[in-house]
């Protein structure tokens, strides 16, 4: 049974499953309620230096950019209703592969179009973020966010990153204002909107 993380917890992925290479990153959600216009969640990661910030734009993985310049961070699609059970965006990473240069992988999701929406996370339930052995579809640790958000439209669901020879996660829960560009602008994203 996967180990269930608290907000700022932090778990050894090295420890918990020695010889992990392959991990999935699934992210879930549901629509509690909304302002009738559609509720679309978009995943995306950060590639994060010893800077705090991405190396290049290349190293920001999203629906636009599916996958990572050295091929070890692969995002498998958009989806854009959220619709059934289980994950509604993954994000594949071959550990092997990340660059050395690279210390986290931060998780995020942001809501499209949120403030022409009038959208936001208080109107977002049963949020979670998952990792999975890729190669043996044993899920390794799960954290639930709580449902105590209201006017944030990006969150940090959560991060994987390397410390001392060992691949980590942390579940962050950090919501912020700004969606999207918010986001990027936190991680050195030149973007525009």
């Amino acid at each position: 049974m996967a180990l269930s993380l608290s907000k700022g917890g932090n778990i050894s992925l090295s420890k918990t499953d020695p010889g992990l290479e392959k991990i999935l990153i699934g992210l879930g959600w549901s629509e509690r309620a909304t302002s009738g216009a559609d509720c679309d969640l978009d995943a995306s990661v950060f590639m994060v230096g010893e800077t705090g910030k991405v190396r290049s734009d290349r190293d920001f993985i999203f629906y636009r950019q599916l996958t990572s310049p050295d091929g070890s961070v692969v995002h498998t699609g958009d989806n854009r209703t959220g619709e059934g059970d289980g994950d509604d965006e993954a994000i594949e990473v071959d550990l092997d592969k990340a660059p050395a240069d690279v210390q986290k992988l931060v998780v995020t999701v942001t809501i499209h179009e949120a403030e022409k929406n009038g959208l936001n996370f208080g109107m977002v339930s049963d949020a979670f973020i998952r990792v999975v052995n890729n190669e043996t579809g044993t899920e390794v640790v799960r954290y639930a966010l709580p449902e105590d958000y209201g006017v944030e439209t990006a969150m940090e669901f959560g991060e994987v990153h390397h410390h001392s020879g060992e691949w980590k996660f942390r579940a962050i829960g950090q919501g912020y204002s700004g969606g999207l560009m918010a986001m990027c602008q936190r991680y050195g994203i030149n973007a525009t909107a």
